[in-house]
């Protein structure tokens, strides 16, 4: 089969992960719960993952590194964990239900107000309304949320702009499911509070690995209760990071496998910008060429490629393209549905094609080939 899902998951990994995770299969200990030499060892390669997040995005600090399972599980920390009664947030629509969903919970139950920020289409693809935002600021804004790539299109904000336009008191949330591994993207420097990671995109990690950065300026109280390996005489979670954070045992295959993913990333960053830039260039200009297909991306280093066709919906293309090409894409809304909304593709939906480092020119080739008799239905 022909993947081109990577936007839902990395589908090759490069072989230190694979090396990496075997290893880890065959003989792992309990990281930080044990004082012998195996779980020491595992410990030392939980805090070298901590210190390599730290450092590729610029945090504050490898003790504000938090694992997590899941980019979903990040984001829903840290919303809960910040937003308080009486607070308001701004998010904006391309964000994905990961974060639309935790805000319109705590909307039903009275405890905050959200207002949702539109995007303005530009020569340069979709962007968010900065203007706009900066006069949704309330007295009582506590969090601005701001997606680093769009899921859908991949369309990418201007970070700098948009914390350069907000009050410093006021947080700024990225969630950098998309975004991370793709191009660089630094806490410090830009004003990020909060990143949230997804390692099995493009970080090349497994699934089920994700991580929580955040600044001194936030506050997190535990999310889960239970064993740490610290403080074991006392009923209360530790009040120190990660630890306060980071209950039960850690998925020491999973944090291997995202140390050695954002080793790799960092490794090929440039070229893969550049080739994923080439690529999604390449493939917008092809499918321009077929009449009933309207694309909705521009090129972009995410290597996510958005379009509809006239007639059909998305998601029966990709199942098409599935059972007729051996070719993986995904339709569908992609759990966004208020971008699909600001797009007009909320009946029919996208189909995304997205690419990872590891695709080439010749498999695009492939599936511009299986569009046109697709086209032809």
């Amino acid at each position: 089969m022909i993947y081109l899902d990577n936007a839902a998951t990395g589908g090759t990994k490069p072989d230190c992960v694979v090396t990496a995770v075997q290893s880890a299969m065959r003989l792992c200990a309990n990281p930080g719960r044990s004082g012998h030499k195996l779980s020491l060892t595992c410990a030392k390669l939980v805090e070298d993952c901590r210190t390599a997040l730290n450092e590729t995005f610029d945090g504050y600090g490898y003790d504000r590194v938090v694992f997590t399972k899941n980019c979903t599980e990040a984001l829903n920390i840290a919303l809960f964990g910040i937003l308080k009664q009486g607070d308001h947030a701004v998010a904006t629509c391309m964000e994905h239900n990961s974060i639309l969903r935790p805000l319109a919970y705590m909307k039903k139950t009275r405890r905050i107000t959200y207002d949702i920020c539109p995007i303005v289409q530009t020569d340069d693809g979709y962007a968010v309304n900065v203007a706009v935002l900066q006069k949704m600021i309330r007295p009582n804004t506590k969090l601005v949320i701001v997606t680093t790539a769009s899921n859908v299109n991949g369309a990418i904000p201007n970070l700098q702009a948009i914390r350069s336009a907000l009050p410093k008191r006021v947080l700024l949330l990225c969630d950098g499911a998309q975004g991370g591994g793709h191009f660089p993207i630094r806490m410090q420097e830009t004003g990020i509070d909060v990143l949230t990671l997804a390692g099995h995109k493009g970080l090349f990690a497994l699934q089920g690995s994700g991580a929580l950065l955040f600044s001194e300026r936030v506050d997190l109280p535990p999310f889960l209760y239970g064993g740490t390996g610290s403080m074991s005489v006392s009923l209360d979670m530790p009040d120190f990071y990660p630890d306060a954070l980071e209950a039960g045992t850690l998925s020491f295959p999973a944090i291997v496998s995202l140390l050695e993913g954002v080793r790799y990333a960092n490794s090929v960053l440039q070229q893969s910008q550049k080739k994923l830039f080439s690529l999604t260039k390449y493939l917008l200009q092809e499918l321009k060429k077929f009449p009933l297909y309207k694309t909705y991306s521009v090129a972009n280093p995410c290597g996510i490629v958005a379009f509809s066709h006239a007639f059909l919906q998305a998601e029966h293309i990709s199942a098409l393209l599935s059972s007729k090409h051996d070719i993986a894409v995904r339709g569908g809304l992609h759990c966004a549905p208020l971008m699909h909304e600001a797009l007009g593709t909320l009946d029919g939906g996208l189909v995304r094609v997205s690419l990872s480092h590891f695709n080439e020119k010749e498999e695009l080739d492939i599936l511009l080939t299986a569009l046109q008799d697709v086209e032809k239905l």
